[in-house]
């Protein structure tokens, strides 16, 4: 029903009663009655608009975050039903925005020292300059690598929430294939994965008296090896292969924030 129906109605039913011989008491209180009936949907209606203002707000600033969410926006001809669907929506979004600044904050450390953190495909990415940490085809750390790792490990540790979180080091590389096949890696398969462990070694392994080690759990950490399947820039130039080849540290989804994701499917 559209906003302005209920006021012609009153005028309908004013005209109805007057007509039918009712009191003006009654006819009073039934104006009363519909009257406020028509300030309630008016009511509801600026809140449905405001909730969807809202929502669209949302989705917009996640999105220049990173995060890649449509969401279905409420279809249901029920003012106050729909207010509800878009008022959920509108908190489970506002819920996601706020725990991904705060992760964002938490980390805000590591961008200070030039590492790159951003969210890709929902998660928050950290991610490591493979030509930094790993000569080119080889997987032993480099002393500038286990530097930066030794930085990264530290503001982890000493964070009891970061500490708390589930990784996944993702090995990247680009496309260019390994010249010697022989070797143990036999492709970038091979490459990507055994440069993931190492890095996740090094972060699980405890602190020795020089600060080596990262000291984090190791039940929290898992390594992958992507290859050169995930790119994040064209393999033709050199600089593209340059940001292909890296090592990401991605904070996996706990159980609240699936929840959360899994209101908006």
């Amino acid at each position: 029903m559209k906003r302005h129906a209920f006021p012609f109605a009153v005028a309908i039913l004013s005209a109805s009663i007057v007509g039918c011989g009712y009191s003006e008491d009654e006819w009073q209180a039934q104006l009363a009655k519909y009257e406020a009936l028509a300030q309630k949907q008016n009511t509801t209606q600026s809140e449905l608009d405001e909730a969807r203002a809202r929502l669209a707000q949302l989705e917009s600033e996640l999105e220049a975050m990173g995060l890649q969410l449509k969401t279905q926006g409420a279809e249901k001809s029920d003012l106050e039903a729909a207010l509800a669907e878009y008022k959920k929506r509108a908190e489970v979004l506002e819920r996601i925005r706020q725990r991904f600044e705060k992760l964002r904050a938490k980390l805000q450390k590591l961008t200070q020292l030039g590492l790159k953190v951003e969210i890709r495909n929902n998660r928050m990415v950290i991610s490591l300059p493979g030509d930094v940490l790993f000569a080119s085809g080889k997987d032993k750390l480099r002393k500038d690598g286990l530097k930066i790792l030794d930085q990264v490990a530290e503001v982890i540790r000493s964070d009891a929430t970061l500490a708390k979180r589930h990784y996944q080091v993702a090995g990247h590389t680009d496309d260019q294939k390994l010249k010697n096949t022989k070797r143990r890696f036999k492709d970038n398969w091979g490459l990507s994965v055994m440069r993931a462990r190492q890095v996740l070694v090094y972060m699980v392994s405890a602190t020795d008296s020089k600060g080596g080690g990262g000291g984090l759990a190791p039940k929290l950490w898992h390594a992958a090896g992507y290859g050169e399947t995930d790119s994040l820039a064209a393999n033709d130039t050199k600089e593209g292969r340059q940001k292909n080849r890296r090592v990401e540290l991605i904070l996996m989804p706990n159980v609240e924030e699936m929840l959360d994701l899994k209101q908006l499917i």
